[in-house]
């Protein structure tokens, strides 16, 4: 396989990312990549998790090591060049700014002369399934021949997000009285007050609801907040593969995996894997669910020694190949 870099302007800005062709003519099929919330960059890593073998960057390679070529690049408000960048986008992050970032992407991914044009899928973990579900609703100029959605929120984000600090609440005393108290913040940002996070509420909690109104991350983190993949999932017309693994401790393959299916009923050409092993990044996790805990989330996800879950690779290689 051959990787390297490639860059696009948007507006003041440039967006990076990485091409990874598979060895040979061509042309091939094609997966343009969006990783999922916060500052995750196009490998899937984090500044705020320890570790540098991301997901995004396997399974790109994985692809292509099956005839698949592939785009993964870093959103605006992630990667290396991140601090160059948030002040040009303050008060302009939102659903169409990143949908915007897509179609970029696409068009740079569709402009190779060994991509076949027709034939290019979307691939989103996370929040980047909601990208990928809004580009294809949008009548674009390149459509998409299929999704790939993993890891996706079937609830709205922020009943994903209170439900993760319900669970961690439970273990705590007064638990259910902080809460309360975060549910009256998340109220008042939602209302497009300021948050007002009580004091006796964690520092964690507080950092978060602090981070949701900083004026770098709206009108986005509003959007987001109410945003699910159940809704945009009963609109798409084309074929798609849902991926949630039952070690998936962010978002629940029951919880989140029945809106998705529910959306999705009587619809043939749309398929749910719910692999045994897989955590929210397709990693594979050994260990019990009943030992993963919320408080550890993303601890491990970019270790040296995580791989990818096989039988979600290989479910995801060859429901592309069907369709390549």
């Amino acid at each position: 396989m051959q990787s390297h870099d490639v860059s696009w302007p948007l507006g003041p800005t440039i967006v990076y990312g990485t091409l990874v062709r598979p060895d040979g003519p061509g042309p091939f099929p094609g997966v343009v990549f969006v990783a999922g919330s916060g500052p995750t960059d196009r490998d899937w890593t984090s500044p705020l998790l320890p570790g540098t073998n991301g997901s995004g960057r396997l399974l790109a390679e994985a692809l292509a090591e099956a005839g698949i070529a592939s785009l993964r690049y870093d959103k605006r408000a992630s990667g290396p060049r991140v601090r160059e960048t948030i002040p040009l986008l303050i008060g302009k992050l939102s659903m169409q700014s990143h949908l915007d970032e897509l179609i970029g992407a696409v068009r740079v991914l569709a402009a190779e002369d060994y991509i076949r044009s027709d034939r290019i899928f979307g691939l989103g973990n996370s929040e980047g399934t909601l990208h990928v579900l809004n580009y294809a609703l949008s009548d674009p100029e390149i459509p998409f021949a299929g999704l790939v959605l993993t890891g996706a929120p079937g609830r709205a984000v922020g009943d994903v997000a209170r439900s993760q600090l319900a669970e961690q609440a439970a273990a705590i005393p007064h638990g259910a009285e902080l809460l309360d108290l975060y549910d009256a913040s998340i109220v008042r940002f939602l209302a497009g007050e300021p948050s007002a996070p009580d004091p006796a509420l964690p520092d964690d909690v507080t950092n978060i609801l602090r981070s949701l109104e900083n004026p770098a991350n709206l009108p986005f983190a509003r959007e987001l907040w109410t945003a699910d993949a159940a809704a945009p999932l009963g609109r798409v017309g084309v074929p798609v593969l849902v991926v949630i693994g039952k070690k998936d401790i962010q978002v629940d393959w029951q919880a989140d995996g029945g809106p998705l299916q529910s959306a999705a009923k009587g619809r043939e050409n749309v398929t749910f894997l719910f692999p045994e092993d897989a955590n929210h990044v397709l990693k594979h996790e050994p260990r019990p669910r009943s030992e993963l805990a919320q408080a550890q989330v993303g601890a491990g996800y970019n270790a040296d020694d995580a791989h990818l879950d096989t039988d979600a690779v290989a479910a995801i290689v060859a429901w592309l190949r069907a369709r390549a």
